[in-house]
């Protein structure tokens, strides 16, 4: 294969980060930049001669080099759909009726449109997008998160957490449909394990339900850890420490948070949302309000059923391993570049 030039952007970049959608960008920028048939760039003008411009974000950065007759073919990867920004950003259910068009003209105007999931390309059609759409779901270099026991017990020692306690952690921003609130209530009912939630809330007074959210956050009980937004390779560290991943959240897209627990050899609990049905499927314990609390239990008390749901997320993360998933990328690129 011929060697190509990609210019990947993402406003994410520069602009607020401690979320899903940035941490997709690293990984692709890494993956690609790792490929010796890629000239990688990264949010270079749109003069700059790409064959490919991939974008992230849907901001006015985005935009302008989305619209540009330079960089040749335009690639999207559509990280939301308007039910994703219903619980995230203030007021959303007021002026996503303004936003919902740009949104659908914004992936029209692609070449092709990169949907994380089938229940993103089921959501992208529903809103009437008509570029061409391929499934392409983000993925990680599963090898930066394997952990030995050595490890582990060094990181809680460096974290400062306790090193004979179980460990549940949660990953992402605290916004509602996150359902935070779920995780502190769990958190409650279970005051012999430790908890810690890895984030906050990037966009502040913008996130929705701020002052509920920031009022619980500042203030969790005894044995929840909230650590604010932190970088990527300090995320990492806290899943490496941890026993297992609870992850409440009502909405995902994708929830690229759960490989990465995954990859860490996290046995990994969700809510039972349709979202998960196409990609986590059966290689994650699903359950609501009514079944966490005993699910994290057996964890915690019985090796055999630990065990088999670790197996559970080596499977999970073997199958979204960043080097497969690249290498289908770059097919999508050939095929977009021959039109």
């Amino acid at each position: 294969m011929k060697k190509f030039r990609v210019n990947i952007v993402s406003e994410s970049d520069f602009t607020l980060q401690g979320h899903g959608v940035h941490t997709a960008y690293l990984e692709m920028r890494d993956s690609l930049e790792s490929l010796p048939k890629v000239e990688l760039l990264a949010n270079a003008r749109p003069q700059s001669n790409a064959d490919i411009t991939h974008i992230h974000t849907v901001g006015s950065f985005s935009f302008r080099r989305l619209i540009s007759r330079h960089g040749g073919k335009k690639v999207v990867s559509a990280h939301i759909v308007p039910d994703s920004l219903v619980g995230s950003i203030v007021g959303a259910r007021w002026w996503l009726p303004f936003f919902k068009p740009y949104l659908r003209w914004f992936y029209n105007r692609a070449d092709l449109v990169i949907a994380v999931s089938p229940y993103t390309r089921d959501e992208l059609k529903k809103m009437g997008v008509r570029s061409q759409i391929e499934i392409l779901e983000n993925s990680i270099d599963t090898s930066k998160y394997q952990t030995s026991r050595a490890q582990k017990s060094r990181f809680r020692e460096e974290l400062k957490l306790p090193v004979d306690k179980f460990i549940v952690v949660g990953n992402g921003q605290i916004q509602p449909r996150k359902k935070f609130d779920t995780f502190v209530a769990i958190a409650k009912k279970m005051p012999e394990i430790q908890f810690v939630w890895i984030g906050g809330i990037p966009f502040k007074a913008a996130g929705a339900d701020f002052l509920n959210l920031n009022k619980m956050m500042k203030s969790p009980p005894k044995n929840l850890r909230v650590t604010n937004v932190i970088p990527l390779n300090q995320a990492g560290r806290y899943m490496r420490a941890a026993d297992a991943m609870f992850m409440p959240s009502a909405q995902e897209t994708f929830g690229l948070a759960v490989v990465e627990g995954a990859a860490s050899g996290l046995p990994i609990v969700v809510r039972d949302i349709h979202d998960y049905d196409a990609t986590f499927g059966d290689l994650v314990l699903r359950g609501n309000e009514n079944t966490f609390v005993d699910s994290i239990k057996r964890l915690k008390n019985d090796q055999k059923f630990y065990e088999k749901w670790r197996a559970n997320s080596a499977k999970l993360a073997e199958k979204y391993d960043s080097k497969e998933m690249t290498e289908k990328l770059v097919g999508f690129y050939h095929d977009i570049l021959k039109k």
